[in-house]
């Protein structure tokens, strides 16, 4: 009997390490797995408009962190330089670009070509029906990050229509001017003026993870001519961005005619979603004409590990 006591003990002591081994191993599978998992994204891009949409574009195809859905074309038409319908130029300004990186499939969906005309009327189009869908269709836990880049038009009229999808989107938005200190917020910036009631919507909705690289930080990012098109070397792909920074009119300045330095706003919202601890983002009460909340800003950047990690990405893509 004490010899079955002490078998009972052993036993009893074999299966809980059994136990305690199984439940390390499935913690750090659980880690693991959530490390690993993939960020699904749409960028909403005014593609025709500057030239940094196309880098933060390049940035986001082929990387494992993320999983790209779709790129949405957004309207610039405060733009001296705007056609009658800025979302399609954009439309065909993106494919062009995801045909010269052909191992990748991705949908571009045109956008509305005209901003809100008020907080209760979407924009209906294409871009903002494939935003619903895709947020919906998501397995349930999971979050789509939708990145603007330009105007939030699409978002926005994504929202309207179908408000219910807030629980499924996180927004990223590269848009104003914001003091750190006052926290006061300057609305007259490019993206917000080509569609400030639907910033100011996003900026309102209760409950909306709202989360913006302002200009004041993303301005830090700036790429030089020089070795800018060095890197990008004597390839289809880098042939098509050292022409568009050739030719872009840059009709908002007379500084640095030659276009030997470019600032790369939206790149920096890509970067800063790959790499979080390359930025700091802090909470800020919204403007005071705006419903009174919390929202998320990025303060500051680290624009030269962010320099670096796109040439060693872009890299990846022209060896393929």
């Amino acid at each position: 009997m004490k010899l079955l006591f002490f078998n009972i003990i052993d036993f009893m002591h074999f299966l809980k390490n059994i136990f305690f081994t199984f439940f390390i191993f499935f913690c750090f599978m659980a880690i693991g797995q959530k490390k690993g998992e993939r960020l699904h994204i749409i960028i909403d891009s005014d593609t025709a408009n500057e030239i940094d949409d196309l880098f933060a574009i390049i940035r986001a195809i082929g990387e494992p962190r993320l999983e790209l859905l779709g790129i949405t074309s957004a309207q610039f038409h405060t733009s001296p330089n705007a056609t009658e319908n800025t979302a399609l130029e954009s439309l065909k300004i993106g494919r062009d670009l995801i045909d010269l990186i052909s191992k990748y499939d991705i949908p571009v969906i045109v956008g509305s070509p005209y901003p809100l005309e008020n907080n209760n009327s979407p924009q209906i189009s294409e871009a903002s029906r494939f935003i619903i869908n895709q947020a919906k269709i998501l397995p349930k836990g999971k979050k789509l990050h939708l990145i603007i880049l330009g105007s939030c038009t699409n978002v926005a009229s994504a929202l309207l229509e179908a408000p219910e999808i807030r629980r499924k989107v996180i927004v990223s938005y590269v848009g104003f001017w914001h003091d750190i200190k006052k926290n006061s917020f300057d609305k007259n910036e490019f993206n917000t003026n080509n569609d400030l009631t639907a910033t100011n919507y996003l900026l309102n909705f209760k409950g909306l993870d709202f989360r913006v690289m302002t200009a004041t930080t993303s301005k830090n990012l700036v790429f030089k001519k020089k070795e800018a098109f060095q890197k990008l070397g004597d390839n289809p792909l880098g042939n098509y961005l050292k022409n568009r920074w050739r030719v872009y009119n840059r009709w908002w300045t007379n500084k640095d005619k030659e276009k030997k330095r470019w600032i790369m706003w939206d790149l920096a919202i890509i970067e800063a979603l790959i790499h979080s601890e390359w930025s700091k983002m802090e909470f800020f009460k919204t403007p005071p004409e705006n419903y009174m909340r919390e929202i998320q800003i990025y303060t500051a950047i680290d624009r030269i590990k962010m320099e670096d990690d796109f040439w060693k990405h872009y890299k990846t893509l022209i060896d393929r």
